[in-house]
């Protein structure tokens, strides 16, 4: 009997990777992420040969999940992450479990050995079936490839592109993970000749994902309007995932008068409603109790700023607004929930509440001339304390020569140029950003703000950066990418670090990071009253050299020593290209008694 794997015809492993890899750039995949291995050979050969979609090889399959968690974070369009059978898959699973619940479109290809395999004690093999369990929005094994199966494939991969944009029966953008057992042979003879199943004429796709914007129907634009019309005490609230068109709120705000919280991952924090300082203001007990909101429309994911969540409770009619039909309420304060494009509810909201307000100048006075009433008394006390609690925070900020964390979040923000894009490590720079960063445009923020971990930083970062020279393509952001962490995070991804000079110079990053010698967060949590076990539990000193690391990984780098020194370090690594990192050192117990003088000067600004 004939050895197939001798035969001079392609396999249908390679014929199934074919065509699969090609119905998914019909939907329109540009980029995968391959971690190498021999059970998935059909696949990384398949995406290599693929014309328009670009393979990125990393090592370790953690970082290859979370590199193509960037890329998709960045572009709004599905990433594939590629590897073999075994722990390479359950490598993915903090990537995919981000991915879910930071709604980022993912597919995730794992290679399998044969049914009949599982259970043998044969090598590199377990059981992969619904590995993500309910983290995914699809999941399907098809079974080992045969022959005449084209339709059935081609139909797979559109069915998943669609769940992985929120275009499937799941509602949100998220992961999808697609099991593919292959059987040997897995490569064939030649890569010549050997190409896809035919598809629909002229490339189009098999199944084409109809757009899925959710308009508010008139019905609940009445049901909105009848809560927020004529109500002066409303704010507006804003998190990652808010999804609003900038001009939208402007429409909105106008017709309000009502000022805007906006955590900076919202993109939301700019124009001369913002105020940026209710974290300090909220900490203060006379202005907390006495600004209490009649109305608040909240847009996307609940803000970073634990004072502000406290303050919101059920007592305030609140409005939720999530695309999605997520439900990002933990408090379980909204007293109505609108599933609909937020964009499209603001502008309808605006012209049906109108007439337009004055603008409002940043002190509070009226603006231009226009039609309808003036700026109102609650607008004006809001950015009244707003401009009092600025003062006392950029005072002290600007009079302290050491890198204080928050003045580093805060003088990055500033001074990126226009189409730039901040990468936000989790624990305390996404906090540093929020109670620190000034309102501001042309700045586009980024967090893994999902599940908040740390790992995968580096490698997410860098998968940004490659979306920004993504394919040509004219909807991605073309700008330069910083990313701001912590020494943990950065020491968590080492594999990332090491890894970042094997990608192409133009998918730079320039990386600061805040060297505390540990987790700094946990000097500001009630943790630190217990000093018996503080160090080794939680403030974790690992005594790490970040500059050795990052010559390891020929990376170049510079680290500063005073807070003047971190705009010029910054713009000198943007200018020279290439990955390179800014050390910043900090002190644990000093960045703590910083924060706590902060607090008090806005207590006395305010109070």
């Amino acid at each position: 009997m004939p050895d197939p794997r001798q035969s001079p015809d392609p396999p249908p492993s390679w014929a199934f990777a074919r065509t699969l890899v090609d119905e998914l750039a019909r939907q329109g995949l540009t980029d995968a992420v391959i971690a190498p291995g021999s059970r998935s050979a059909p696949l990384a050969l398949a995406l290599a040969e693929q014309d328009g979609v670009r393979a990125h090889v990393l090592i370790d399959e953690r970082s290859a999940a979370f590199f193509a968690l960037g890329l998709a974070r960045a572009s709004g369009r599905p990433a594939a992450v590629v590897c073999t059978s075994g722990t390479a898959a359950a490598n993915f699973h903090p990537a995919v479990l981000e991915a879910d619940h930071g709604r980022v479109p993912l597919l995730v290809l794992t290679a399998d050995r044969p049914p009949e395999l599982r259970g043998t004690g044969a090598n590199q093999t377990t059981d992969q079936t619904r590995l993500y369990g309910p983290a995914v929005r699809l999941f399907a094994d098809p079974g080992p490839p045969r022959p005449g199966q084209a339709a059935a494939w081609r139909g797979l991969a559109a069915r998943a592109w669609a769940e992985a944009t929120g275009m499937g029966a799941g509602g949100a953008a998220g992961p999808v993970h697609l099991n593919l057992p292959f059987d040997e042979p897995l490569v064939p003879p030649s890569l010549d000749g050997a190409g896809a199943a035919p598809g629909r004429p002229g490339g189009a796709p098999w199944t084409a994902p109809a757009a899925s914007t959710r308009a508010a129907g008139a019905e609940e634009v009445a049901a909105v309007a009848a809560l927020v019309g004529g109500v002066e005490r409303g704010l507006v609230v804003a998190g990652w995932g808010a999804g609003a068109d900038p001009g939208a709120l402007d429409a909105f705000t106008a017709a309000t008068g009502w000022p805007v919280l906006a955590d900076p991952l919202s993109d939301l924090r700019r124009g001369p409603l913002a105020v940026s300082t209710y974290d300090a203001l909220l900490r203060v007990a006379g202005f907390a109790a006495g600004h209490r909101p009649e109305v608040v429309l909240r847009l996307g994911a609940p803000p970073t700023s634990k004072a502000l969540v406290g303050w919101l409770t059920p007592e305030i009619t609140q409005v939720l607004v999530d695309q999605d039909r997520a439900w990002a309420d933990p408090g379980r304060a909204a007293e109505l929930r609108v599933t609909a494009d937020p964009t499209a509810l603001l502008h309808a909201l605006a012209e049906r509440l109108g007439p337009e307000r004055k603008p409002m100048s940043r002190s509070g006075a009226g603006g231009a001339e226009g039609p309808g009433p003036g700026p109102t008394a609650w607008a004006g006390t809001w950015l009244a304390a707003e401009g009092a609690a600025r003062r006392a925070i950029d005072v002290l900020l600007d009079g302290w020569q050491e890198p204080f964390e928050g003045r580093v979040a805060r003088d990055l923000a500033a001074m990126l140029p226009d189409g730039a894009t901040l990468v936000a490590g989790s624990s305390m720079p996404v906090r540093d950003l929020e109670q620190f960063a000034r309102p501001r445009d042309g700045l586009r923020h980024l967090a893994n703000r999902g599940l908040s971990g740390i790992d995968g930083f580096v490698a997410t970062a860098l998968g940004v950066a490659a979306a920004r020279t993504g394919a040509g393509r004219s909807d991605t952001p073309a700008g330069p990418v910083a990313a701001l962490c912590g020494d943990l995070t950065f020491l968590h991804d080492a594999s990332g670090v090491l890894g970042a000079r094997r990608q192409p110079p133009e998918h730079h990053v320039v990386f600061v990071v805040v060297d505390n010698d540990g987790g700094g967060i946990f000097s500001l949590l009630p943790q630190a009253g217990l000093p018996r076990h503080f160090e080794t539990l939680f403030g974790t000193p690992h005594g790490l050299d970040l500059g050795a690391l990052c010559d390891v990984a020929g990376l170049a780098w510079r680290r500063i020593a005073k807070a003047g020194e971190l705009a010029p370090a910054v713009t000198e690594a943007l200018v020279a290209g290439g990955t390179r990192v800014v050390l910043v050192p900090s002190e644990r117990a000093v960045n703590a008694h910083r924060h706590r003088e902060v607090a008090e000067a806005v207590a006395e600004a305010v109070g």
